[in-house]
């Protein structure tokens, strides 16, 4: 796939090593766009990358890189900035004929092979299985989802995994809370403690149960009656969960049970032989810590991982004096079991509240797997619910958190996923309601969709008239609005490759919204100025060659928006 940054770093590579030697590190030298559009089509920094390795100083090293990339046909001429930046100016042709390739490659302009299909194991969500799915869990979601689909783009092979938390403490309480309900679809009496699970959607799990069972779970033995509440009311809440992610057009492939896939196969155990035979195991007492004192934290002995030996702050316990295994024992024993599939890297997104759990899961993987596996975790920040500017509560089911069907039945699933991946995961997000559902430029969904909603419309009209876009003189392209159109398309691929290496789908929506800045403004001159309009009846080789860069913007914004899983719009 065409991209042409890399294709003039290419050439740059060629130059510095054809006149200074093929020892010249240079990985840090760039290709990109200048910031201000007056400085030229492209810029480099290599003259100030340079300059330590060949003892020069910067401005001599452009100049003598200049007198070389003159010689390019393409180059009109460069120009020397600053500190030593390198500004290029090519040849408005240069970009006219750039359309041609992107209309060549449809559906798979900007497709990339940078994975080499390497198998990337993306956990994302894993929500603990007592209620519906709250907005701290959309974006996490929407960003898991959306990231999986970019990765496959460029040439990974991804496997969605969901971790059911379904075995400890809120478990038994969730078992309880819906055993309280059962009691209270059965006619008694009941008062819900302050510690259990009070949404409304238990009720329904309540009514599930007498259905199935009647009244025998009243006389059934506790520990039966336990057991057999928790898997039915741990099935309920991941059928709720399921819906939830289904209405976000979010999919896994992988649900993995913490109670039968982990604990009941004796993963604990296995992982912890596993760490002893490498020597990473010792018997300790941890030092109390400051501030909240975890739960496997013991003023006594215990079983202790080397944590610290692999970048963590403190060395981590894996059983507690009386011999049973950790929370942390757990979510190792999960991690032998991934990197035991087989996957190449993994990826885990966590919420805002685990940021502390990094380095001690990452010193895990790095220790079970020999330093060969990277393991990226990411942070999903909290969302804050607006409209019009203002705090906004709306759900009445949950108890007392908003679920993803109240803000996908407020605002849709476009809109949602829009919203969720329009600030970097780690940043904390404003939602304002009244604002994402505004259709005005001023809303980024919106101006994102009409970008394609008017290209589908003069193509409409193009099409009534007959006009087909084929034998096209793209030499026609030649106004700064149309260049700058062409320019932003050629920026896509390598928008496609940075989101994919980073991590980070939201670099998509930034570059949809400075496409459909540039389409629109062109849009707007045709309006002012009938010179500039699509469609000129009496020039049909200037019709053509406009409606081809149409196409072009219209299958970059429905690739991009096809990515990140939204709707590309023909008609709004």
């Amino acid at each position: 796939m065409m991209n042409i940054f890399n294709q003039f770093l290419e050439k740059l590579h060629q130059i510095i090593t054809m006149k200074y030697g093929s020892g010249i590190d240079m990985q840090s030298i760039s290709m990109e766009y200048p910031r201000d559009k007056t400085h030229g089509d492209l810029s480099t920094n290599a003259a100030m990358i340079l300059t330590k390795q060949l003892k020069k100083a910067p401005k001599d090293i452009a100049l003598e890189i200049v007198d070389e990339l003159k010689k390019h046909p393409d180059i009109v001429k460069c120009e020397i900035a600053g500190a030593g930046f390198i500004n290029i100016f090519l040849e408005s042709s240069f970009w006219a004929n750039l359309v041609g390739n992107v209309l060549e490659s449809g559906e798979e302009y900007g497709k990339l092979n940078i994975g080499g299909g390497k198998k990337i194991g993306l956990e994302f969500v894993s929500a603990n299985p007592t209620g519906p799915m709250h907005i701290g869990h959309s974006r996490g979601a929407i960003y898991g989802d959306a990231l999986a689909s970019l990765l496959e783009f460029t040439g990974f092979k991804v496997t969605r995994e969901f971790y059911i938390n379904d075995y400890g403490g809120q478990i038994e309480i969730l078992g309880e809370s819906v055993f309280i309900r059962y009691k209270e679809v059965l006619g008694e009496n009941v008062t819900m403690p302050d510690e259990y699970y009070p949404g409304e959607y238990l009720v329904e799990v309540g009514k599930k149960l007498k259905d199935k069972f009647g009244d025998k779970l009243l006389l059934a033995d506790e520990v039966e009656r336990k057991d057999v509440i928790k898997q039915f009311a741990v099935k309920a809440m991941m059928g709720l969960i399921k819906d939830d992610l289904k209405l976000l057009g979010v999919e896994h492939d992988i649900f993995t049970s913490e109670r039968f896939d982990i604990i009941e196969k004796n993963k604990n155990e296995e992982a912890f032989e596993l760490l002893k035979s490498k020597g990473l195991i010792y018997r300790g007492i941890l030092e109390a810590p400051k501030g909240k004192t975890p739960d496997d934290w013991e003023p006594r002995e215990q079983e202790l991982f080397k944590s610290t030996e692999f970048g963590d702050d403190i060395d981590r316990a894996l059983k507690k004096s009386n011999g049973s295994f950790t929370y942390f024992a757990t979510d190792i024993a999960y991690h032998l079991d991934k990197i035991q599939r087989g996957f190449d890297e993994l990826i885990l997104l966590l919420g805002a509240d685990h940021a502390g759990y990094i380095k001690r899961i990452k010193a895990v993987v790095s220790a079970l797997s020999d330093g060969k596996i990277n393991l990226d975790v990411k942070i999903n920040q909290l969302v804050n619910l607006l409209k019009n500017g203002e705090p906004f509560k709306m759900s009445k089911r949950a108890g007392k958190f908003i679920t993803v069907q109240d803000m996908v039945e407020e605002v849709g699933k476009d809109i949602l996923r829009f919203v969720m991946l329009s600030r970097k995961a780690d940043t904390v997000l404003d939602l304002d309601f009244a604002k994402a559902k505004e259709q005005s430029k001023e809303n980024p969904v919106f101006y994102v969709q009409y970008a394609h909603t008017r290209a589908c419309s003069v193509l409409r009209k193009a099409a009534e008239a007959n006009i087909k876009v084929e034998q096209v003189d793209y030499s026609h392209l030649k106004d700064r609005g149309e260049i700058n159109l062409i320019k932003q398309i050629m920026l896509f691929p390598k928008i496609i490759e940075a989101s994919a290496l980073a991590h980070e789908p939201h670099r998509i929506t930034f570059y949809l919204c400075e496409l459909a800045n540039e389409f629109h403004s062109l849009w707007s001159r045709g309006v002012e100025d009938d010179k500039l309009r699509v469609i000129i009846a009496d020039n049909m080789e200037l019709t053509k060659a406009r409606l081809a860069l149409i196409i072009a913007a219209k299958n970059t914004l429905a690739i991009g928006l096809g990515i990140l899983k939204i709707s590309a719009l023909e008609q709004m």
